[in-house]
């Protein structure tokens, strides 16, 4: 056997032992053993796996590093459950290393019938009240720390736990200037001029990219990998705009059913959107610096 094939069998056989330790955990969370796994794209937190159980259910295995707590996935996916119509996996298993929820058919190609179906699912989620801003725990986004304490305010909620956390977060890790720090911070004391209070906390999925979102035959058939709380859906739905996840089709049926206040693709938007930036900022640094840049530039800070 050559080097080569011999550094090949030892990749192989690694592969092997991970894989059937994955198998014996699932076996032992769960009471049955998978047959085969298949391992999924897409997954920004963990491995992701797709796997079959002996009575024929169909199941989505996710494995967590050390740094990695999947439990608050498991959380959040039963809190939607809990409290919402959102079509979301049923969690079978959490644990901060192991997740395992059924699987949904589906794919990430949202036409204009899936578009006004999710405006429709959007909207009956964003008429879920809470009784103050943030949640009953923090919770994640992108696998970062995702601070809720419950807050009377929406914009002192969006100025201290979404702008000024997240942008320490990403200054910490050297990838925000030390001098775009400072910029935020005098852009976050003075939201006011063009920000506003809600009528009442919002409950919001969180996390509307769209590979997080499954559709088939012109329906959404999931929403995944959420980042909970209570917010103004104003913050959600610009969210939604950053990456393109959602056009005309989606905005035109949110409307018919929550109408938006006057400025929010002309003003609010942008604001808000500082928040997903600054995360990506944090996890990547890069262009996104120059965006948030921008966005400040355009605000007077």
């Amino acid at each position: 056997m050559s080097h080569s094939g011999r550094i090949h069998a030892r990749t192989v056989l690694a592969y092997d032992t991970e894989m059937n330790g994955l198998l014996d955990r699932i076996e032992q969370a769960l009471g049955a053993r998978p047959q085969q796994l298949l391992a999924l794209g897409g997954g920004c937190i963990g491995e992701v796996y797709r796997a079959r159980l002996p009575d024929g259910t169909v199941i989505v295995a996710k494995m967590g590093g050390d740094d990695v707590r999947l439990s608050i996935e498991g959380y959040m996916l039963r809190y939607l459950r809990q409290h919402s119509a959102l079509p979301v996996p049923e969690v079978l298993f959490s644990a901060d290393d192991l997740l395992v929820m059924t699987f949904i058919e589906g794919d990430s190609q949202f036409d204009a019938a899936a578009q006004a179906h999710a405006a429709e699912l959007v909207a009956n989620l964003h008429s879920v009240r809470g009784a103050a801003y943030g949640l009953e725990r923090d919770t994640l986004i992108g696998g970062l720390h995702q601070p809720n304490p419950p807050t009377d305010s929406w914009l002192a909620f969006f100025r201290e736990h979404r702008l000024l956390y997240m942008a320490g977060e990403a200054r910490q890790a050297g990838r925000l200037p030390p001098r775009l720090y400072d910029r935020v911070e005098r852009l976050a004391g003075r939201l006011d001029r063009w920000l506003l209070e809600p009528e009442y906390p919002s409950l919001i999925h969180g996390d509307l990219w769209t590979t997080n979102i499954l559709a088939r035959g012109g329906r959404i058939t999931g929403f995944l990998d959420p980042a909970i709380y209570y917010a103004h859906p104003e913050i959600e739905l610009a969210f939604s705009t950053l990456f393109n996840t959602f056009g005309a089709p989606f905005f035109r049926r949110y409307q018919e059913l929550r109408p938006l206040a006057p400025g929010f693709f002309e003003e609010r938007r942008d604001l808000y959107n500082l928040y997903p930036l600054l995360v990506h900022v944090r996890l990547f640094g890069g262009g996104y610096v120059g965006a948030v840049e921008r966005i400040l530039e355009r605000f007077g800070a």
